[in-house]
């Protein structure tokens, strides 16, 4: 069933009420905040790699207020076993039985903190969980429920004692971004209410958890046309012929270019996808997805840079609207 213009309007008025409910945690950040909130309506994680003390744990915490959900912190650590993520099977000696005590993992917005800091093993067990959207113990499956959201956070400038994640696992994540740090008037404006140590504690619930389910519902009824599909699927085929590039747009990727594009259109009160969906998105969605070559690491080239060769070799199909 097609979705109508005033579904699509209501949508883009709820979301803009979440923005800036949250902008209340994070202020002057609104790229940031629809881009992690387009995680959620899209089914998705987000990766953040950022400089300590942006604002990383308010951003989870207001989203999780925002949507009357639960929230969970994970500290990686090297020591972290994925029995304390996903949880843990204990002996109850009253009933003579094995019961599964779940992990913070069991909740609606989990925040990941430094990710690239625990095992391989560890980082595996965090994403075997964000892929099935289960935990499996003793052979049976527990679902950590809807909606469910990981937000991984890494620090780009202390490597020592880290692990990076792998491209297979860099893949499950929807989107990588990043907050970065305020501008004067912000920043002034937060040294000015120094005293709030928790600014997401004034943050309250803008929907429950059934307005949530309903605006999800409508995200996968938004209209994309073939035209769209083709080019994404155009993208996906030069980025791995791109002379720079080694490990090109998976068709994970390109499936969630489209989830992305899905939800970054009806935001805006648009019952179908453009070009333009296309082209907003491409760098928190392409960005971590691309391997460079040693050489064109080794000259400087970024994949930011790739990303805007791309964009602009590939034609974009014309439309009109619907």
């Amino acid at each position: 069933m097609s979705l109508h213009e005033d579904e699509a309007r209501w949508f883009a008025e709820t979301f803009d009420k979440m923005v800036a409910n949250i902008e209340l945690a994070i202020s002057g950040k609104e790229r940031v905040i629809r881009e992690a909130l387009t995680c959620l309506f899209a089914g998705g994680h987000l990766l953040l790699e950022d400089n300590p003390g942006t604002g990383k744990t308010q951003l989870a915490k207001a989203l999780a207020n925002t949507v009357q959900g639960t929230q969970s912190r994970i500290q990686f650590t090297p020591d972290l076993l994925p029995s304390d993520i996903t949880g843990v099977m204990i002996y109850d000696q009253r009933t003579q039985q094995f019961a599964f005590h779940t992990g913070p993992v069991f909740a609606n917005i989990v925040l990941a903190d430094e990710i690239n800091r625990a095992s391989p093993k560890t980082q595996s067990a965090l994403l075997e969980v964000m892929e099935e959207g289960r935990v499996t113990a003793e052979g049976k499956a527990y679902a950590v429920g809807s909606p469910f959201i990981v937000i991984a956070t890494q620090n780009p400038i202390e490597q020592a004692g880290t692990y990076r994640l792998p491209e297979a696992q860099l893949d499950r994540f929807l989107m990588k971004t990043s907050i970065g740090y305020p501008d004067h008037d912000v920043t002034v404006a937060l040294l000015a209410d120094a005293e709030a140590r928790d600014r997401s504690a004034s943050v309250g619930p803008v929907i429950t958890s059934a307005v949530l389910s309903q605006m999800s519902e409508r995200v996968h009824r938004v209209h994309v046309d073939p035209a769209i599909l083709s080019y994404v699927a155009h993208l996906a085929e030069e980025s791995r012929r791109h002379p720079h590039v080694i490990l090109g747009l998976s068709v994970r990727g390109g499936l969630a270019f489209i989830r992305c594009a899905k939800t970054w259109a009806i935001s805006q009160g648009r019952p179908y996808v453009t070009p333009d969906d296309i082209r907003d998105l491409a760098q928190p969605i392409l960005g971590h997805r691309l391997l460079l070559g040693d050489e064109a690491q080794f000259t400087g080239v970024r994949v930011a840079d790739v990303v805007d060769d791309l964009m602009s070799d590939v034609a974009a199909p014309a439309y009109r609207a619907r």
